[in-house]
Protein backbone atom coordinates (compact mmCIF):
# COMPACT_ATOMS: atom_id res chain seq x y z
CA UNK A 1 0.00 0.00 0.00
CA UNK A 2 1.42 3.26 -1.18
CA UNK A 3 1.24 6.48 0.74
CA UNK A 4 -0.71 7.87 -2.52
CA UNK A 5 -3.46 5.24 -2.00
CA UNK A 6 -4.32 6.29 1.34
CA UNK A 7 -5.59 9.54 0.67
CA UNK A 8 -5.39 10.76 -2.72
CA UNK A 9 -7.30 13.98 -2.77
CA UNK A 10 -5.21 15.40 0.08
CA UNK A 11 -2.00 17.10 -1.46
CA UNK A 12 1.11 17.20 0.68
CA UNK A 13 1.91 19.67 3.06
CA UNK A 14 5.06 20.59 5.18
CA UNK A 15 4.61 19.10 8.45
CA UNK A 16 5.62 21.15 11.66
CA UNK A 17 6.42 19.71 15.43
CA UNK A 18 3.13 19.78 15.84
CA UNK A 19 2.25 16.98 13.61
CA UNK A 20 5.33 14.64 14.35
CA UNK A 21 3.93 15.09 18.20
CA UNK A 22 0.50 13.82 17.14
CA UNK A 23 2.05 10.79 15.66
CA UNK A 24 2.92 10.45 19.62
CA UNK A 25 -1.02 10.24 20.76
CA UNK A 26 -0.29 12.57 23.48
CA UNK A 27 -3.86 12.52 24.63
CA UNK A 28 -3.10 8.63 25.30
CA UNK A 29 0.67 9.33 26.34
CA UNK A 30 -0.73 11.30 29.27
CA UNK A 31 -2.79 7.95 30.74
CA UNK A 32 0.27 6.23 29.94
CA UNK A 33 2.28 8.72 31.88
CA UNK A 34 -0.27 9.10 35.03
CA UNK A 35 -0.16 5.16 36.00
CA UNK A 36 3.16 4.81 35.23
CA UNK A 37 3.82 7.37 37.52
CA UNK A 38 1.14 5.77 40.30
CA UNK A 39 2.41 2.37 39.43
CA UNK A 40 6.20 3.99 40.60
CA UNK A 41 5.14 5.88 43.39
CA UNK A 42 2.57 3.19 44.75
CA UNK A 43 5.47 0.20 44.93
CA UNK A 44 7.23 -0.16 48.41
CA UNK A 45 10.82 0.63 47.17
CA UNK A 46 11.62 4.22 46.94
CA UNK A 47 12.91 5.26 43.68
CA UNK A 48 15.75 8.36 43.53
CA UNK A 49 14.18 11.58 41.78
CA UNK A 50 16.05 11.15 38.71
CA UNK A 51 15.66 7.85 38.11
CA UNK A 52 11.97 8.35 38.55
CA UNK A 53 11.60 10.87 36.38
CA UNK A 54 14.16 9.43 33.79
CA UNK A 55 11.91 6.35 33.56
CA UNK A 56 8.90 8.24 33.21
CA UNK A 57 10.23 9.78 30.71
CA UNK A 58 11.09 7.02 28.81
CA UNK A 59 8.22 5.18 29.24
CA UNK A 60 6.36 8.19 27.84
CA UNK A 61 8.89 8.16 24.74
CA UNK A 62 7.95 4.29 24.73
CA UNK A 63 4.30 4.65 24.53
CA UNK A 64 4.45 7.61 22.13
CA UNK A 65 6.68 5.06 19.56
CA UNK A 66 3.68 2.68 19.84
CA UNK A 67 1.00 5.48 18.93
CA UNK A 68 3.81 6.41 15.47
CA UNK A 69 3.38 2.70 14.52
CA UNK A 70 0.12 2.34 15.35
CA UNK A 71 -0.38 5.23 12.69
CA UNK A 72 1.81 3.81 10.44
CA UNK A 73 -0.11 0.72 9.81
CA UNK A 74 -3.58 1.81 10.60
CA UNK A 75 -3.08 4.70 7.79
CA UNK A 76 -6.09 3.30 5.06
CA UNK A 77 -8.72 2.97 8.15
CA UNK A 78 -7.27 5.90 9.37
CA UNK A 79 -8.21 8.24 6.30
CA UNK A 80 -11.66 6.45 5.99
CA UNK A 81 -12.65 7.55 9.87
CA UNK A 82 -14.32 10.72 10.35
CA UNK A 83 -12.21 11.07 14.10
CA UNK A 84 -9.08 10.28 12.50
CA UNK A 85 -9.13 11.52 9.13
CA UNK A 86 -7.04 14.59 10.76
CA UNK A 87 -4.51 12.45 11.88
CA UNK A 88 -1.28 13.56 10.04
CA UNK A 89 -0.72 10.64 7.76
CA UNK A 90 -4.31 10.87 5.98
CA UNK A 91 -4.04 14.46 6.30
CA UNK A 92 -0.90 14.41 4.29
CA UNK A 93 1.08 15.98 6.94
CA UNK A 94 3.31 12.83 7.45
CA UNK A 95 4.27 10.04 5.25
CA UNK A 96 4.05 6.13 6.12
CA UNK A 97 7.65 5.48 5.71
CA UNK A 98 8.26 9.08 7.89
CA UNK A 99 6.01 7.47 10.82
CA UNK A 100 7.60 3.74 10.57
CA UNK A 101 10.94 4.93 11.13
CA UNK A 102 9.87 7.54 14.09
CA UNK A 103 7.92 4.82 15.52
CA UNK A 104 10.86 2.21 15.54
CA UNK A 105 13.63 4.42 16.60
CA UNK A 106 11.79 5.66 19.14
CA UNK A 107 11.04 2.36 20.32
CA UNK A 108 14.46 1.39 21.03
CA UNK A 109 15.60 4.26 22.29
CA UNK A 110 13.04 3.92 25.23
CA UNK A 111 13.40 0.57 25.84
CA UNK A 112 16.99 0.52 26.29
CA UNK A 113 17.50 4.06 27.76
CA UNK A 114 14.93 2.47 30.17
CA UNK A 115 16.97 -0.46 30.90
CA UNK A 116 19.86 1.35 31.76
CA UNK A 117 18.52 4.17 33.80
CA UNK A 118 16.02 1.64 35.54
CA UNK A 119 16.78 -2.25 35.22
CA UNK A 120 16.45 -4.76 32.14
CA UNK A 121 13.22 -6.25 33.50
CA UNK A 122 11.29 -2.86 33.43
CA UNK A 123 13.10 -2.32 29.60
CA UNK A 124 12.11 -5.45 28.46
CA UNK A 125 8.82 -5.33 30.10
CA UNK A 126 8.14 -2.09 28.02
CA UNK A 127 9.54 -3.51 24.78
CA UNK A 128 6.95 -6.61 25.14
CA UNK A 129 4.16 -3.85 25.53
CA UNK A 130 5.25 -1.98 22.38
CA UNK A 131 5.10 -5.83 21.27
CA UNK A 132 1.87 -6.36 21.85
CA UNK A 133 0.32 -2.91 20.81
CA UNK A 134 2.00 -2.67 17.64
CA UNK A 135 1.62 -6.31 16.37
CA UNK A 136 -0.86 -8.23 18.63
CA UNK A 137 -3.29 -5.72 18.62
CA UNK A 138 -3.02 -3.27 15.64
CA UNK A 139 -1.46 -6.04 13.06
CA UNK A 140 -3.54 -8.59 13.81
CA UNK A 141 -6.23 -8.66 16.80
CA UNK A 142 -8.11 -5.81 15.24
CA UNK A 143 -8.53 -6.26 11.86
CA UNK A 144 -10.06 -10.08 12.93
CA UNK A 145 -12.00 -10.38 15.98
CA UNK A 146 -14.95 -8.33 17.83
CA UNK A 147 -12.74 -9.24 21.08
CA UNK A 148 -9.90 -6.52 19.95
CA UNK A 149 -10.55 -4.43 22.42
CA UNK A 150 -11.32 -6.93 25.32
CA UNK A 151 -7.66 -8.85 24.48
CA UNK A 152 -6.13 -6.14 22.76
CA UNK A 153 -6.60 -3.63 25.77
CA UNK A 154 -3.91 -5.54 27.67
CA UNK A 155 -1.40 -3.13 25.85
CA UNK A 156 -2.54 0.02 27.34
CA UNK A 157 -3.06 -1.82 30.97
CA UNK A 158 0.64 -2.89 31.27
CA UNK A 159 2.27 1.17 31.89
CA UNK A 160 1.34 0.67 35.87
CA UNK A 161 3.33 -2.29 36.10
CA UNK A 162 6.33 -1.22 34.29
CA UNK A 163 6.27 1.38 36.83
CA UNK A 164 6.21 -0.78 39.88
CA UNK A 165 9.14 -2.66 38.09
CA UNK A 166 11.05 0.41 37.53
CA UNK A 167 11.41 0.48 41.58
CA UNK A 168 11.39 -3.39 42.42
CA UNK A 169 12.62 -4.66 39.21
CA UNK A 170 9.80 -7.51 38.98
CA UNK A 171 5.42 -7.74 39.57
CA UNK A 172 3.33 -8.40 42.40
CA UNK A 173 -0.20 -8.96 43.24
CA UNK A 174 -0.52 -5.24 43.67
CA UNK A 175 0.61 -4.84 40.25
CA UNK A 176 -1.33 -7.28 38.52
CA UNK A 177 -4.36 -5.82 40.22
CA UNK A 178 -3.42 -2.26 38.87
CA UNK A 179 -2.85 -3.83 35.29
CA UNK A 180 -6.51 -6.06 35.50
CA UNK A 181 -8.24 -2.72 36.48
CA UNK A 182 -6.95 -0.85 33.53
CA UNK A 183 -7.70 -4.03 31.12
CA UNK A 184 -11.26 -4.37 32.63
CA UNK A 185 -12.02 -0.75 32.05
CA UNK A 186 -11.01 -0.43 28.34
CA UNK A 187 -14.31 -2.33 26.76
CA UNK A 188 -16.61 -0.38 28.43
CA UNK A 189 -14.57 2.73 27.71
CA UNK A 190 -14.40 2.08 23.45
CA UNK A 191 -17.82 0.02 23.51
CA UNK A 192 -19.65 3.28 24.61
CA UNK A 193 -17.65 5.69 21.90
CA UNK A 194 -18.60 2.81 19.30
CA UNK A 195 -22.58 3.47 20.06
CA UNK A 196 -22.46 6.96 19.16
CA UNK A 197 -20.09 6.81 16.44
CA UNK A 198 -22.29 5.28 14.35
CA UNK A 199 -20.64 3.70 11.15
CA UNK A 200 -16.70 4.73 11.49
CA UNK A 201 -15.37 1.53 12.14
CA UNK A 202 -18.02 -0.43 9.85
CA UNK A 203 -16.95 1.68 6.94
CA UNK A 204 -13.44 0.93 7.74
CA UNK A 205 -13.67 -2.74 8.03
CA UNK A 206 -12.84 -3.02 11.27
CA UNK A 207 -14.95 -6.18 13.33
CA UNK A 208 -15.79 -4.34 16.19
CA UNK A 209 -18.04 -5.63 18.42
CA UNK A 210 -21.55 -3.54 17.04
CA UNK A 211 -20.56 -4.24 13.88
CA UNK A 212 -20.31 -8.01 14.17
CA UNK A 213 -22.90 -8.45 16.84
CA UNK A 214 -25.10 -5.89 17.47
CA UNK A 215 -25.71 -3.08 19.27
CA UNK A 216 -28.00 -4.42 21.58
CA UNK A 217 -25.18 -7.02 22.41
CA UNK A 218 -23.04 -4.10 22.72
CA UNK A 219 -25.20 -2.96 25.21
CA UNK A 220 -25.37 -6.03 27.38
CA UNK A 221 -21.33 -6.53 26.97
CA UNK A 222 -20.51 -3.04 28.48
CA UNK A 223 -23.10 -3.82 31.46
CA UNK A 224 -21.68 -6.82 32.55
CA UNK A 225 -17.90 -5.77 32.03
CA UNK A 226 -18.33 -2.67 34.20
CA UNK A 227 -20.25 -4.91 36.98
CA UNK A 228 -16.85 -7.15 36.81
CA UNK A 229 -14.81 -4.05 36.51
CA UNK A 230 -16.41 -2.51 39.97
CA UNK A 231 -15.27 -5.83 41.93
CA UNK A 232 -11.74 -5.54 40.64
CA UNK A 233 -12.24 -1.60 41.61
CA UNK A 234 -13.73 -2.00 44.90
CA UNK A 235 -11.38 -5.12 45.71
CA UNK A 236 -8.17 -3.11 45.49
CA UNK A 237 -9.31 -0.93 47.95
CA UNK A 238 -7.94 -3.97 50.85
CA UNK A 239 -4.89 -4.32 48.88
CA UNK A 240 -1.39 -2.81 49.45
CA UNK A 241 -2.13 0.00 47.20
CA UNK A 242 -5.45 0.73 48.55
CA UNK A 243 -7.01 2.28 51.89
CA UNK A 244 -10.03 4.18 52.83
CA UNK A 245 -9.50 6.87 50.80
CA UNK A 246 -9.38 5.09 47.92
CA UNK A 247 -12.43 2.91 49.03
CA UNK A 248 -14.69 5.77 48.71
CA UNK A 249 -13.87 7.16 45.85
CA UNK A 250 -13.90 3.47 44.36
CA UNK A 251 -17.27 3.06 45.73
CA UNK A 252 -18.90 6.27 44.43
CA UNK A 253 -16.97 6.09 41.16
CA UNK A 254 -18.79 2.34 40.42
CA UNK A 255 -21.86 3.25 42.07
CA UNK A 256 -22.05 5.82 39.22
CA UNK A 257 -20.60 3.90 36.85
CA UNK A 258 -22.76 0.76 37.29
CA UNK A 259 -25.78 3.11 37.21
CA UNK A 260 -24.83 4.44 33.81
CA UNK A 261 -24.19 0.92 32.30
CA UNK A 262 -27.64 0.13 33.14
CA UNK A 263 -28.95 2.91 32.00
CA UNK A 264 -27.46 1.96 28.31
CA UNK A 265 -28.39 -1.27 29.05
CA UNK A 266 -32.02 -0.45 29.28
CA UNK A 267 -32.12 1.86 26.05
CA UNK A 268 -32.39 0.93 22.63
CA UNK A 269 -31.48 2.55 19.43
CA UNK A 270 -34.70 4.64 18.85
CA UNK A 271 -34.20 6.26 22.16
CA UNK A 272 -30.90 6.84 21.29
CA UNK A 273 -31.07 8.00 18.59
CA UNK A 274 -33.52 10.82 19.29
CA UNK A 275 -31.91 12.26 22.18
CA UNK A 276 -28.44 12.14 20.16
CA UNK A 277 -27.23 9.55 22.24
CA UNK A 278 -27.05 11.50 25.83
CA UNK A 279 -26.39 8.90 27.92
CA UNK A 280 -23.80 6.94 25.69
CA UNK A 281 -22.29 9.96 25.76
CA UNK A 282 -22.48 10.50 29.12
CA UNK A 283 -21.13 6.93 29.96
CA UNK A 284 -18.16 7.82 27.98
CA UNK A 285 -17.82 10.78 29.20
CA UNK A 286 -17.24 9.24 33.00
CA UNK A 287 -15.51 6.90 31.46
CA UNK A 288 -12.63 9.17 30.87
CA UNK A 289 -12.60 10.62 34.91
CA UNK A 290 -12.69 6.75 35.74
CA UNK A 291 -9.33 5.77 35.45
CA UNK A 292 -7.41 8.84 36.29
CA UNK A 293 -9.61 8.67 39.46
CA UNK A 294 -8.86 5.56 40.62
CA UNK A 295 -5.24 5.84 40.14
CA UNK A 296 -5.19 9.37 41.60
CA UNK A 297 -6.58 7.81 44.88
CA UNK A 298 -4.05 5.05 44.63
CA UNK A 299 -1.09 8.20 44.58
CA UNK A 300 -2.90 9.88 47.83
CA UNK A 301 -3.11 6.61 49.34
CA UNK A 302 0.69 5.91 48.44
CA UNK A 303 1.50 10.12 48.99
CA UNK A 304 -0.09 9.60 52.92
CA UNK A 305 1.25 6.46 53.71
CA UNK A 306 5.12 7.67 54.98
CA UNK A 307 2.81 9.56 57.69
CA UNK A 308 0.82 7.10 58.86
CA UNK A 309 -2.13 8.17 57.49
CA UNK A 310 -2.54 6.16 54.38
CA UNK A 311 -3.72 2.65 53.94
CA UNK A 312 -5.63 0.92 56.44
Amino acid sequence: MSDASINTSVQPQEAGFGDYFALLKPRVMSLVVFTAMVGLLAAPVAVHPMVAFASILFIAVGGGASGALNMWWDADIDAVMKRTQSRPIPAGKVTRDEAFAIGITLSVFACVMLALAANIFAGALLAFTIFFYVVIYTMWLKRWTPQNIVIGGAAGAFPPMIGWAVATGGVSVESVLMFTLTFMWTPPHFWALCLFMKSDYKDAGVPMLHVTNGRRSTRNHILVYTVLLAIVAVGMAFTGVGGPIYLAVALILNGLFIAGAISIWCRNEDVSEADGYKREKSFFGLSLLYLFLHFGAILVEATLAPYGLGGW
